[in-house]
């Protein structure tokens, strides 16, 4: 019965950080799709700082969050993607010397790469945190995205941040609903504990 106790104490814990995690996830991507629809889309140089910023901030979230869950080491996929955004980083600042096509392209195969890590981590946290699919569906959705940017930024149409825009909003998206869902799961995980 303790052992069962201390379980589900890890598993809160390990869940209280998650869910902050992904609150905070939420709430920058939010304020990036913001910022991407009002601010940036008029102005080219505010658009630059924030492609670049996206994936660099990815890459700080993954370390972050790596580092508050058992160290680099024990999350390859984490390790893999932080590597992953500071190169994409790298990449779009090159690229936005060339065309936003350019810029398009990266980022595209970035949302490849790091959607296939994302749903990685989120396979692996499944066994200890639960509450993993809206992860699972990110990562899944992400790699699908990118494909679609890859083939985008092979057209001749116009292309802008606010093209971006959708992508991050999506991404958004699933990391409040994995808050929440985590919540959820707590609030009904205490339940039992507090009937006894």
């Amino acid at each position: 019965m303790s052992a069962q106790m201390n379980d589900q104490s890890r598993a809160l814990s390990s869940n209280a950080w998650l869910k902050s995690y992904y609150f905070l996830r939420f709430a920058v991507s939010a304020a990036w799709v913001a910022l991407a629809f009002t601010v940036a889309n008029s102005s080219p140089r505010v658009a630059a700082v924030m492609l670049v910023a996206y994936p660099a901030w990815d890459a700080l979230a993954n370390y972050v969050d790596a580092q508050r869950s058992g160290g680099l080491r024990r999350n390859k996929s984490q390790l893999l993607n932080f590597a992953v955004s500071i190169i994409t980083a790298i990449a779009v600042a090159i690229a936005l010397g060339r065309s936003m096509n350019a810029v398009l392209a990266v980022y595209g195969v970035w949302a490849v790469v790091s959607g296939l890590f994302q749903l990685l981590t989120a396979v692996r946290r499944w066994k200890t945190n639960g509450a993993q699919w809206a992860m699972i569906l990110s990562g899944a959705q992400s790699a699908l995205a990118g494909l679609f940017f890859v083939k985008m930024s092979g057209g001749t149409e116009s292309i802008g941040i606010v093209d971006v825009a959708p992508y991050a909003a999506f991404g958004a998206f699933y990391f409040l609903v994995s808050a929440v869902w985590l919540s959820v799961g707590d609030v009904l995980r205490k339940s039992p504990q507090a009937a006894n």
